[in-house]
């Protein structure tokens, strides 16, 4: 149980004290967006005070039911106290979820990208099996999904394709998968019935709508038209309704061919835009703060995050949480629960350890 061994309770009152104080501050409301964070801050702080000396009672209350069982055989007692921990577990379940979904965008929705790495044929179609997985995840979790942009691969596959998973906490859940995703199998595209090791990557981002600032100067766009490739009907194919953004200062460019008018295909890759310029100003401040902890990784490794391993053994493993299950084929359908809840609880244990 994450309990007051994680929390610093007396910490967490003496913060709540000290921004209830700033509330009663006459120019506090001068500010209202200022004013907005605090509040919700606070509301955050005291709610994880109340919750955990809540459960801390609930369960010094079990304990003291136990330790009277032990001299009186009571069956109601028994009862209880098993109706009282089951009902405790439930309770804390929620609220770990509630602590593991704290990042400012974990509600909005996913953005991934999809790029085959070293592996030719092999890492396009293990790219297009990832599209894939994604999509089967989506739809056991009740979201919905859109290929913003796909591009075949020469001979399989695709060599590269965004992704978008509309639904609440879509980003809180699959940021998890951000990074490399090694694949162990038989080739179909080998005759000679080889194993062969193939890469791609997946790359996370949540969606900023236009209530999210982010500065972007247009004189440092240049947007290009074209014909879309895909399906959508005449409309869709006979116009130059996709649109491709390039950002001029950073090289990054996005595309969209999804939706059947330009505008709507600008407004995507405007999105997208903004995700990927808050990705590198995260990974800038990510960078500083490893810097002054003195973090150093292995760059050709740390990326790596899963394997799946369909060839002589099966088996996917995290390694970054070394969880793990034995069924490629069930991983492959969508079912990924098992990964995301290992990364959150592994991320969220990570994050309290380097704030201590």
């Amino acid at each position: 149980m994450i309990c007051k061994a994680v929390f610093d309770i007396p910490e967490l009152e003496k913060e709540s004290a000290e921004l209830s104080k700033e509330t009663l501050d006459p120019s506090f409301w001068q500010n209202p967006s200022h004013a907005k964070d605090v509040n919700q801050k606070l509301a955050d702080i005291n709610d994880k005070v109340s919750s955990i000396n809540s459960f801390h009672k609930r369960l010094d209350s079990i304990k003291e039911s136990l330790e009277f069982l032990k001299a009186e055989n009571d069956v109601d007692i028994f009862k209880d106290a098993d109706e009282s921990l089951v009902s405790l577990d439930a309770d804390f379940s929620s609220f770990q979820k509630k602590i593991y979904y704290s990042g400012p965008y974990d509600s909005h929705n996913a953005i991934l990208e999809f790029h085959p790495g070293a592996g030719g044929t092999e890492a396009h179609d293990w790219a297009s099996m990832l599209l894939r997985m994604y999509q089967r995840y989506a739809e056991k979790m009740g979201y919905a999904y859109k290929v913003l942009d796909l591009l075949p691969g020469e001979e399989a596959g695709i060599s590269s394709a965004s992704l978008m998973i509309i639904g609440k906490m879509a980003y809180g859940n699959l940021r998890s998968e951000s990074g490399v995703h090694r694949l162990v199998r038989i080739s179909p595209f080998d005759a000679s019935g080889s194993r062969h090791t193939s890469f791609a990557s997946v790359n996370v981002m949540p969606q900023f709508d236009n209530s999210i600032q982010i500065d972007i100067n247009p004189t440092d766009l240049r947007i290009d038209t074209y014909h879309s490739s895909g399906a959508g009907g005449q409309n869709v194919n006979k116009t130059e309704s996709a649109v491709r953004i390039t950002h001029l200062p950073t090289g990054i460019v996005v595309s969209c061919q999804v939706e059947r008018d330009q505008l709507a295909n600008k407004e995507t890759c405007m999105e997208m835009l903004k995700a990927k310029l808050f990705q590198i100003e995260e990974k800038k401040r990510a960078d500083t703060l490893n810097h002054i902890g003195g973090v150093k990784k292995d760059i050709s490794f740390s990326s790596q995050i899963r394997s799946y391993v369909f060839c002589p053994y099966t088996l996917v493993k995290d390694h970054r949480t070394d969880y793990s299950e034995v069924s490629v084929q069930n991983v492959m359908d969508g079912n990924l629960s098992g990964f995301i809840d290992a990364y959150l609880k592994w991320d969220f244990m990570n994050k309290h350890k380097r704030q201590n």
